[in-house]
C-alpha cells in the first residue's frame, strides 16, 4: 500500500551496540519494504546483522567533528546513489541534524525543527529552565556548580533526590550515568566527587516526585512540518533500568487522553518537527503530570505502540517525508513492550526493594506482544545479543568503553538484505547524479 522505494538511513553516533531503538527502526521499514541502511558502531553489533538491513555503515565518528560527520555521510549518500530519508536515533545525531545538517538536504530527507531545539529539549536544565518560562508543570531542579549549591538544593527538596548529567549525549567513559538516584548526603558526596570533569554540561540536580505503580508514563509521537502530531502514543513504564531512573524495560500501551493532550499542545507551541519521547510523571500532590523528559528524537521503545492502521513513529514519519499521507488508525491498549537483556536486572532490583516477587514478574511478562531483540522471523540479532550481554559480564573488570580508532573513516558493508547488483547500482548513481 506504501511506496517503498526511498530508502532510510537509521542513523546515531553514540557508542552503544545494545540500543534496541535503531533495530526496531530497521524491522518495522524493512518489513514494508523499504531498503534500510545503518549507521554500525562495531561489526558484530546485533542490530547489524538484522536480515531487514540493506547495508552497514561502519564508522564511529567523533560527535564533535562535524566536518568529518557530514563528509561520512556524504559519502554514504554517494553509495546509496539516490536520495534517502535520515532517522536519528539518539539526542547527539538529532542535535547535529538540527544545527549542521543543512549541506546533506539535497541528499537526505529527515525532520527540521527549530536550530536551537533539540540542543535545549535534550539538555536536562535548558529543559527545566524552558519548561518554567511556558509554564509547563516539571519537578523542581538547580544546576549544581559548586558542593555548597548541591547541598543547599538537597535541604531544600529532601532526599531522595534525581541527578541527571546536564548533557547526556556527551560521554563520560562509564564514570557517571545519565541519571541515578541520590538516596542520601553520602551517596551525593560521592556522585559529585566521581563527576569531575567527567559531567562536561554539568550535574543537574532534580526534585523526585513520590510515585507507585501506574504513575510513570510516557509519550510517543511525530510531527510534521506543521507541528501536527498523528500518530500520538501514551503508555505506562512499568518497570525500568535502573529501577525507577532508567530506560523503560516494561512498558504497556494505555489511553490517556489528558496526557495525550498536554503533550501535543506543547508540541504546537514548540513548533516541533520529527520524532519524539517524552517521560512524565503523576504529581498526586498537586495532582498534575510533570515532564521528567523531552527526548527530541526516537525513542527505544516504540515499537510497543503500533495502531490498527500498522503505524508507528519511524514508519509514519517515512511516509510523511516522504511525502505520503499517514493512515489513521486506534491506539492498541493493553499491548506491552519487554527488553529481554534489561528488565530481568531491573526486576532483581525492583525484588531487593521489595516491589516485585518471582511470581508478578513471571506474570507480567507472559504473552508480551513485542520483544526488543527475540522475533521469529529475525533471530539472529536476538542471538549476538545474547553474546554481547554474556561477554560483557565476563569482560566487565576489563572493559573501557572506547571508539574504534579504525572506524573513524566509514567503511560499506552489505546486509543481509537484498543487495542490487552492478547494473542497478549504476542506474541508481545515474539517477543520483541527474537529482543533483
Amino acid at each position: 500500500m506504501f511506496d517503498t522505494s526511498t530508502p532510510a538511513v537509521v542513523f546515531k553516533l553514540d557508542p552503544n551496540v545494545m540500543h534496541h531503538g535503531g533495530l526496531g527502526v530497521i524491522r518495522s521499514l524493512g518489513r514494508v519494504g523499504v531498503p534500510v541502511y545503518a549507521v554500525q558502531e562495531d561489526s558484530l553489533a546485533p542490530a547489524a546483522h538484522s536480515r531487514y538491513l540493506r547495508g552497514r555503515w561502519l564508522w564511529s565518528p567523533d560527535p564533535a567533528e562535524t566536518d568529518q560527520i557530514l563528509a561520512g555521510l556524504l559519502e554514504l549518500a554517494d553509495r546509496i546513489g539516490r536520495p534517502s530519508v535520515l532517522i536519528p536515533t539518539d539526542d547527539a545525531g538529532a542535535i547535529f541534524l538540527a544545527e549542521h545538517g543543512d549541506p546533506l538536504r539535497p541528499y537526505f530527507r529527515f525532520a527540521q525543527p527549530p536550530r536551537d531545539l533539540p540542543r535545549r529539549l535534550a539538555g536536562k536544565y535548558s529543559m527545566y529552565e524552558l519548561c518554567r518560562r511556558l509554564g509547563v508543570p516539571c519537578a523542581a531542579a538547580t544546576l549544581a556548580g559548586t558542593w555548597e549549591e548541591a547541598l543547599d538544593f538537597a535541604a531544600e527538596v529532601g532526599y531522595p533526590l534525581v541527578a541527571k548529567l546536564a548533557e547526556p549525549w556527551v560521554t563520560t567513559k562509564g564514570k557517571v550515568r545519565s541519571t541515578t538516584i541520590v538516596g542520601d548526603a553520602d551517596e551525593l558526596a560521592a556522585l559529585y566527587e566521581r563527576c569531575g570533569d567527567a559531567a562536561a554540561g554539568g550535574l543537574m540536580l532534580q526534585e523526585f516526585i513520590p510515585g507507585g505503580p501506574g504513575d510513570d508514563w510516557f509519550f510517543h509521537g511525530y510531527c510534521d512540518a506543521a507541528a501536527v502530531c498523528r500518530p500520538a502514543f501514551t503508555g505506562v513504564k512499568e518497570r525500568s533500568y535502573p529501577a525507577h531512573a532508567g530506560l523503560t524495560s516494561l512498558g504497556t500501551c494505555a489511553e490517556n487522553d489528558v496526557l495525550e493532550r498536554e503533550a501535543t499542545k506543547l508540541l504546537e507551541r514548540l513548533a516541533f518537527n520529527g520524532i519524539v519521547d517524552l517521560d512524565f510523571r503523576w504529581d498526586a500532590r498537586d495532582r498534575r503530570y510533570k515532564l521528567l523528559d523531552f527526548n527530541p528524537r526516537l525513542g527505544a521503545q516504540f515499537r510497543l505502540f503500533r495502531d490498527s492502521a500498522g503505524m508507528d513513529v519511524a514508519l509514519a514519519s517515512y511516509l510523511d517525508l516522504t511525502g505520503q499521507q499517514i493512515p489513521v488508525g486506534r491506539q492498541p491498549l493493553g499491548r506491552r513492550f519487554l527488553v529481554e537483556n534489561y528488565d530481568p536486572i531491573a526486576a532483581l532490583r525492583y525484588w531487593r526493594r521489595g516491589e516485585l516477587g518471582l511470581r508478578s514478574w513471571a506474570s507480567s511478562v507472559r504473552g508480551v506482544d513485542e520483544a526488543a531483540w527475540f522475533a521469529r522471523d529475525d533471530l539472529l540479532p536476538f542471538f549476538l545479543m545474547c553474546l554481547w550481554m554474556v561477554c560483557r559480564v565476563v569482560a566487565r573488570p576489563l572493559r573501557r568503553r572506547t571508539r574504534h580508532p579504525e572506524l573513524n573513516r566509514p567503511q560499506y558493508v552489505p546486509g543481509r538484505n537484498y543487495e542490487p547488483g552492478k547494473a542497478t547500482r549504476r542506474r541508481q548513481k545515474r539517477l543520483f547524479e541527474e537529482y543533483r
